[in-house]
């Protein structure tokens, strides 16, 4: 990927070295309770905070030395993000009639705290639409590469790329919608809901890397394929084969591996919008 160089996002906030997990706001002992069971469940505890609009400050900063390959990933997402807002800014204006809110990326180390809760690096990188923020820990570059067998600088753009995507949803409102459902789904029901969110989420990564090889010519050959190979080793049926050596249909929540890919490609294809409604498509 050709993004050595280019501009970097000013919409990045540092707070590695920073200790999360130690505050939460003003939450009462019911939303602690509240947050516990949503992990335990293995649900997303932002859906339990994203109306109450607490938010939750980290603590003091200490010392964080950074490496010279930390270094370089801070300065490549960031120059990904801005690409992500160039694309984003155009399509809201030109296919949507509005004008796009940038959010605001949280590079972290460790565990972080967001309106959404507290999280560490195993989370992997996430969004929360209670601060319309995506945080990253940059060891997730090392999990990609290292566990999940898709290494590159385009991997690692495609899920920056991924967690702006439901910023994007965020804002049309769909994010709240799905998150709505919890109440009055099961789990199985919702969890189908989840994954089209997630199958979207990859359809909008797919148009943004349309408009970053069409427009940016920040593409360059293979990217395309290590973009493929993450969204292939991070679906939910690979995940689980590696972990428990069966597949549990009922229980996925961010598509097969075979979805995740084909959705991407669409979206990459076409750089439509119109054309990633998954929770209408006949064949998801």
């Amino acid at each position: 990927m050709k993004w050595k160089g280019r501009q970097r996002s000013s919409n990045v906030q540092d707070v590695r070295g920073r200790k999360g997990g130690k505050t939460i706001g003003k939450m009462g002992i019911g939303g602690i309770i509240i947050l516990v069971l949503y992990v335990v469940l293995g649900g997303d505890p932002q859906e339990a905070l994203d109306q109450s609009g607490l938010g939750v400050e980290a603590s003091p900063q200490t010392e964080y030395v950074e490496s010279a390959q930390e270094k370089e990933l801070a300065e490549m997402v960031s120059v990904v993000l801005n690409e992500t807002e160039d694309v984003w800014h155009m399509i809201f204006r030109e296919q949507l009639g509005r004008e796009y809110q940038e959010p605001t990326l949280v590079l972290f180390s460790g565990t972080v705290n967001s309106a959404c809760g507290s999280a560490s690096a195993s989370t992997g990188p996430f969004y929360c639409s209670g601060d319309n923020k995506l945080y990253i820990d940059l060891s997730f570059y090392n999990e990609l590469k290292n566990r999940f067998k898709a290494p590159g600088d385009f991997a690692m753009a495609y899920v920056v790329a991924h967690e702006v995507a439901h910023h994007v949803q965020n804002l049309q409102g769909t994010t709240g919608k799905v998150h709505s459902q919890r109440r009055n789904l099961d789990e199985k029901s919702y969890n189908k809901l989840s994954v089209m969110l997630e199958l979207q989420a990859d359809f909008y990564a797919g148009v943004w890397a349309h408009y970053a090889n069409s427009l940016a010519g920040i593409v360059e050959e293979g990217d395309i394929d290590e973009a493929l190979n993450a969204a292939f080793k991070i679906g939910d049926d690979h995940i689980q084969m590696m972990g428990r050596g069966t597949v549990m249909p009922d229980s996925f929540t961010h598509g097969t591996s075979e979805q995740r890919v084909r959705w991407f490609k669409l979206g990459y294809e076409t750089g439509d919008i119109r054309q990633g409604d998954t929770f209408n498509a006949r064949n998801l």
